[in-house]
């Protein structure tokens, strides 16, 4: 049996990892004390909040959701069979360094990736070759064209960790407490019992506008679809469900814009740094804030 602390087993864009220490101070008192058995994410995405919640607090069933059918599909694959994810993706990263055109073996595999339409049945071919995509493409970017096509292009990594073994083993373990679901995000909302713990970690809204990194599904989520998980926020805030929501802060860009500020108003927002890691110019990475909308009150911690 492995043994450590189980990571993100994808390189995730706006992945939560760097905030964990932040969020862990954020987490609703009812956690920290073991009273909440259920735990909600309806945008799963790389979830890094859903293997630290699982790891360090009592939570008997969790429930996961995203549109993303590939990534649900690396999800349903990792819990049901992680021996053969590890087969077919250790294979791909041993091809994959020996190969003296590596290139030309990234757009094969992108190819193949794009070709295999799934069908609501386990495609273990699917999750390794979108865990391979992962971790050797720019940035570990997950973008698709308006035909849904994954398309970002080659990272060109020197020797990069393509299969951790023992991180999926670690993570399989804990997914087995997990029902993972495929769709809309309010479809898993009706999971949420009274002091049921949901975050949720929607598609920012961007920075800049006609920031083409939006393009996580080809369905979008755009300024309506901000307001409609607002509405819903409040919705489960009115059931008891204790809710923690991030987004990105668009008073980084625009002091003047409460857009956040105005759907969320009543609830308690915080403002946490994180770092900016997605541009493809150095100079343009740094920290900025982001949004935490909680319906509780914050913990008291020590300074």
């Amino acid at each position: 049996m492995c043994k450590g602390v189980a990571k993100p087993f994808l390189k995730w864009a706006g992945g939560k990892g760097q905030l964990l220490n932040k969020f862990e101070e954020l987490y609703p008192q009812a956690l920290i004390d073991g009273k909440i058995e259920t735990y909600i994410e309806p945008f799963v995405g790389g979830g890094a909040v859903l293997f630290n919640v699982l790891q360090n607090y009592e939570i008997k069933k969790a429930y996961i959701n995203d549109i993303n059918k590939e990534l649900i599909n690396c999800y349903r694959c990792i819990k049901a069979d992680i021996e053969e994810v590890i087969k077919q993706l250790k294979a791909l990263e041993n091809e994959y360094l020996s190969c003296v055109d590596r290139n030309s073996y990234f757009y094969e595999v992108r190819n193949r990736y794009n070709e295999i339409h799934l069908n609501g049945h386990l495609d273990f071919e699917k999750c390794a070759d979108f865990i391979f995509l992962n971790r050797t493409c720019f940035n570990g970017l997950y973008r698709v064209n308006r035909d849904g096509k994954f398309n970002v292009p080659h990272g060109r990594y020197k020797n990069p960790l393509i299969c951790d073994q023992d991180n999926l083993r670690l993570c399989s373990k804990l997914l087995q407490r997990v029902e993972i679901n495929f769709g809309g995000y309010e479809q898993v909302l009706d999971k949420a019992d009274k002091n049921a713990f949901i975050y949720f970690d929607p598609p920012y809204r961007p920075l800049i506008e006609k920031n083409s990194f939006v393009s996580y599904d080809k369905s979008g989520f755009d300024d309506n679809d901000q307001i409609k998980l607002a509405d819903n926020y409040k919705e489960l805030n009115k059931k008891g469900c204790l809710l923690m929501l991030s987004n990105s802060d668009p008073k980084n860009t625009n002091e003047e814009d409460n857009f956040f500020d105005d759907i969320y108003e009543g609830f308690e927002i915080e403002r946490v740094f994180a770092k900016r890691m997605i541009n493809c110019q150095a100079s343009r990475r740094g920290d900025i804030t982001e949004i935490v909308v909680l319906n509780y009150k914050r913990r008291k911690t020590d300074e």
